[in-house]
């Protein structure tokens, strides 16, 4: 099989880091860039360092038979549509989360893909990260037991300084806190409860930091989430935190629990349960772009066009449970009363 051609829409921050990331990726390379500004062909290879074909019309980037693969890095409104419109095209896709801002655009984007036959990727790409493996290989091998309680939480200080701040602010372009940022912590611990979402409650609440101040939504949320089989779940979601990054992780289950990096486990024999044993493993411990575990996610991604499958951990429909979650959620939060997953449907 020959490589796979990607064209990128939106050439920002994240476009970069992919850019980068695929360049690392055998069996693809980014051949095409599509963005409204005026582009020059011959500025944007000395950025990036490969020749790129430039499109400042989607459509036309659409039209261009050698692409197979787009890679949507635009806001987060525009995803839904240029994702409709790929498939429809007949592009396999890499879409920035979140897939839409809303679950009826989210639907529309997985009929759009079902209907064309197309792959899909979708960015909770913090499953690939070392830290994210190693708790889940922890799970599997039955070193925590059979867990009753977990919580992911997403701190964050999304402010003036970052880069998505300027847009990010405004209601129609980020959404929420959850679903500009924090759906990776709810996608995250979803992965690790191994059930269905039967009911979500959900409050918010924003930062009186005028750092702060020009969000047009509550920037801080907590989401209570009962499982179909028994078990119980917390995510925070803070995205005006004044403090360092930090992802935090806890699971307790009935041979052992789980805070961040550390660990116990009754089946270590040896092992005492009044101090933690450390994971040695690459933290998730950025929101710098550049730091997401792309490569391992995008690699994924290619080899499973070649075996004609979805693939592994990210890819469409396993990204839309989370984010029919993650709207269940907001909804809750705005209605302020406990939101049943089939109340979405």
């Amino acid at each position: 099989m020959s490589d796979l051609n990607v064209g990128v829409v939106g050439l920002g921050w994240v476009a970069g880091a992919h850019i980068e990331t695929f360049k690392n990726v055998e069996g693809a390379n980014v051949t095409a860039v599509c963005s409204r500004r005026d582009l020059d062909e011959k500025q944007i290879e000395k950025q990036f360092g490969i020749p790129l074909k430039a499109y400042k019309n989607y459509d036309e980037m659409l039209r261009d038979p050698s692409l197979d693969i787009i890679d949507i890095c635009t806001e987060h409104p525009l995803h839904a549509e240029q994702a409709i419109a790929a498939a429809n095209a007949g592009k396999h896709m890499i879409i920035e989360k979140p897939i839409a801002l809303n679950y009826k655009d989210a639907k529309a984007v997985g009929e759009a893909i079902r209907k064309a036959g197309v792959q899909a990727c979708v960015c909770f790409e913090v499953r690939f990260s070392g830290q994210g493996m190693a708790i889940r290989s922890m799970i599997d091998e039955g070193l925590l037991g059979d867990l009753h309680y977990g919580e992911v939480d997403y701190y964050h200080g999304i402010g003036p300084w970052y880069n998505q701040y300027g847009w990010n602010i405004k209601k129609e372009m980020g959404g929420s806190s959850l679903l500009t940022a924090g759906c990776h912590a709810l996608d995250l611990l979803l992965w690790y409860m191994d059930g269905e979402v039967e009911e979500v409650t959900s409050y918010s609440n924003k930062s009186k930091s005028p750092h702060f101040t020009p969000y047009e939504y509550d920037t801080t949320s907590i989401t209570l989430l009962k499982f179909k089989n028994g078990r119980i779940g917390k995510v925070a979601s803070v995205i005006d935190a004044l403090q360092p990054y930090y992802f935090h992780i806890h699971l307790t289950g009935s041979e052992g629990s789980l805070l961040d990096d550390q660990f116990y486990s009754s089946k270590i024999k040896g092992s005492t349960k009044d101090r933690w044993s450390r994971i040695a493993a690459p933290l998730i411990d950025s929101g710098d772009v550049d730091d997401h575990p792309y490569q391992p996610q995008f690699q994924s991604f290619v080899e499973s066009i070649g075996k004609g499958k979805p693939m592994e951990l990210t890819d469409f429909e396993t990204a839309l449970i989370s984010h029919k979650v993650a709207f269940a959620a907001d909804q809750s939060a705005k209605a302020g009363r406990p939101i049943k997953l089939s109340d979405l449907d």
